[in-house]
């Protein structure tokens, strides 16, 4: 018996702000979560799946395009072509969404209640998946706590959109324990609401499959689905299989070798073209990250934007569709050895010295947060908003800032030292 097990597929999610990097493949971003959902009907064609369980979250919020839906259902009309039925939870996205309850399906999919828990066994499969849909988006209450009991004679399947015990990054929707999933002596239990691909119990499984395709730096590495095979009932193996069109990475580059920007780029240039290498053909999608005590720090960091280009201009013509710089990270140090000059009684160590005090005293910072309040009204909205924005009313901003002014403004007054 072969089950693919499947969640979070947000198909048509929206990138927000993605028009604003510079050569983004935006295109191919925005349609990478329906080419992943094509890559899910063909794994389970291939592998000639008992049945699809869906756990939660096909859709991403109050979507408004039709053909979001209408995208979905022919690729279950797919399934259906193939003899592959599929069972689907709503999850807190799907909630959230009124043309999800207007959405037609075609008749191999079952959809279990979003009133009360159910069971629905797979005629001649001996398979009982036993569920319950979100009915609204916030749901707090322990759903799997009322599901059924298991049917005899079969295989079991809890079919759940939650987060055990409280996820980090996840709301915590739904929340129930392993031992209340235990207690209901199911063979496996089938869920989603994280993104990150997780095997929580063995005994019995209990698995977050992660989500179909990352849309983000913070969804990294391999993306897809769970096939679960089973004999006489038990669990052989899970394994995961990669789906993902786009490959969402952090690329980490040490600076320490370098002595110049240019020897920098060499570095994050090989680096991408080994991490490309390990995508197999998909888009690498990298945030890159420099750091490390460098020579090179003072060089690189005077202008950030001429280094940030040619880094993109070296990743273009050396792999030329095949990665897109997202975002590009310097927390490269100096290698003068600051703690000595904060000792010098000269006008560099008086100045190290302060700069040092303020980042640590939340006093000062609240102090100088103060005098930049009118500057952070003013900041555009798109210096203001989103992942690393700059806010300067935010204490840890400005210390953060502050440790950028130390690594180039104390080098550089260093006549002699390295800049």
């Amino acid at each position: 018996m072969k089950i693919v097990h499947a969640a979070d597929l947000h198909i048509d999610s929206p990138l927000r702000g993605l028009d604003r990097y510079e050569g983004a493949p935006a295109s191919r971003l925005r349609g990478a979560t329906r080419r992943a959902l094509e890559n899910l009907v063909a794994l389970c064609v291939e592998e000639r799946a008992d049945v699809l369980l869906l756990a939660g979250d096909v859709f991403d919020g109050s979507w408004k395009d039709y053909s979001t839906g209408l995208f979905f259902a022919a690729e279950m009309a797919r399934l259906r072509e193939a003899n592959v039925p599929v069972v689907i939870v709503r999850g807190n996205h799907d909630a959230a969404s009124s043309v999800v309850r207007a959405l037609r399906l075609p008749e191999n999919v079952h959809e279990l209640s979003w009133r009360r828990p159910e069971t629905f066994e797979l005629p001649g499969v001996g398979i009982a998946v036993h569920g319950q849909s979100f009915s609204q988006r916030v749901t707090t209450e322990d759903l799997a706590a009322r599901y059924p009991d298991r049917v005899p004679g079969v295989f079991n399947v809890g079919l759940l959109h939650t987060s055990i015990d409280g996820r980090e990054g996840h709301e915590p929707y739904a929340p129930t324990s392993i031992e209340t999933m235990r207690s209901k002596g199911y063979d496996y239990w089938a869920l989603g609401h994280v993104h990150a691909r997780e095997i929580v119990s063995i005994d019995p499984h209990v698995v977050y499959p992660g989500n179909l395709q990352g849309r983000h730096a913070r969804e990294t590495g391999p993306k897809g689905a769970s096939v679960v095979t089973v004999e006489d009932n038990v669990v052989v193996s899970v394994e995961h299989r990669a789906l993902d069109v786009v490959r969402w990475e952090v690329v980490t580059v040490d600076a320490a070798p370098a002595t110049d920007a240019l020897e920098v780029v060499d570095l994050a240039r090989a680096a991408l073209e080994a991490r490309a290498a390990e995508a197999d053909g998909r888009v690498l999608a990298a945030r890159v990250v420099v750091l490390g005590a460098t020579r090179a720090n003072g060089a690189v960091r005077r202008d950030l934007d001429r280094f940030t280009s040619e880094l993109r201009a070296a990743a273009i013509d050396g792999l030329g569709e095949a990665a897109w710089l997202e975002k590009v990270i310097v927390r490269t140090r100096a290698t003068v050895d600051l703690d000595r000059i904060r000792e010098e009684a000269s006008a560099v160590g008086h100045l190290a010295r302060r700069l040092a005090s303020i980042k640590e005293d939340p006093e000062e910072l609240a102090d100088l947060a103060a005098v930049l309040a009118d500057l952070d009204k003013k900041l555009p909205a798109e210096l203001r908003e989103g992942e690393g924005a700059l806010r300067l009313s935010d204490p840890a901003t400005l210390s953060a800032l502050l440790d950028d002014v130390e690594q180039i403004l104390v080098p550089r007054l260093l006549e002699g030292g390295e800049v």
